[in-house]
């Protein structure tokens, strides 16, 4: 019997989880038994609802990681039993009552303001041209391309799901900074992991970087993960 915490990676808006094959290939290769959540980002319920399906499915206790809006997934369902960590990878963590809008309405208005679309039919995308810039710019040029012809619409209701218990208020958290992004501004990410007590990492690279660097983010996970032992 595996002895060590499984960890499961919960993504963001815009994507699927395919976007963590990387850190999955690096944490399986030490051992750890990992799982994806795939989001149907239509709302923060039912986005916590798949996430507690999966880790309904495992033994023992669980590193709970996010990305981006997959944050907000986590502060919500990291509250499960098996969960004793969280890992935020430049990712929202919001408060009880507070939401993914109301954290970007606090964010610099003379800052790099993600392309964001009006919405159509209660969904929202990243405006395509402009995608490999705000999202991922330190991919190649064809891996952004696929990103941004791939993306998944992201529910409003999603984006305005409001926060019922924070789990990083009785739970340990580790933060990645990443110090480039121009979709989350790294003062805010500083913000909300100091808010949250979360061990602080930094690094630069884009908001794809758990795509662009999957060593420095399966590296962090496993730090929170040996933790645990």
């Amino acid at each position: 019997m595996n002895s060590k915490a499984s960890i499961v990676l919960v993504h963001g808006g815009f994507v699927d989880g395919s976007g963590w094959q990387g850190v999955y290939d690096l944490l399986t290769r030490q051992d750890y038994e990992v799982r994806v959540v795939q989001n149907p980002t239509t709302s923060l319920a039912d986005d916590v609802a798949a996430t507690t399906r999966v880790l309904d499915d495992l033994d023992g206790p669980v590193v709970l990681v996010g990305h981006s809006y997959g944050g907000a997934v986590i502060t919500e369902a990291g509250n499960h039993d098996r969960v004793a960590a969280l890992v935020y990878i430049t990712a929202f963590a919001p408060d009880k009552g507070e939401s993914v809008n109301t954290l970007i309405s606090g964010f610099p208005a003379d800052g790099p303001q993600p392309p964001i679309l009006p919405p159509v039919n209660g969904f929202l995308s990243l405006d395509r041209g402009k995608f490999a810039a705000s999202f991922a710019g330190d991919l190649p040029p064809q891996q952004a391309a696929f990103l941004a012809d791939s993306q998944v619409p992201w529910g409003v209701n999603a984006v305005a799901g409001s926060i019922t218990d924070s789990a990083w208020r009785s739970k340990p958290s580790w933060y990645l900074v990443v110090t480039d992004d121009r979709m989350i501004p790294p003062g805010a990410q500083r913000d909300m992991a100091e808010r949250a007590g979360s061990t602080v990492s930094e690094t630069p690279g884009s908001h794809a970087i758990y795509v662009s660097q999957p060593e420095t983010v399966a590296s962090l996970i496993t730090r929170a993960a040996e933790a645990l032992a």
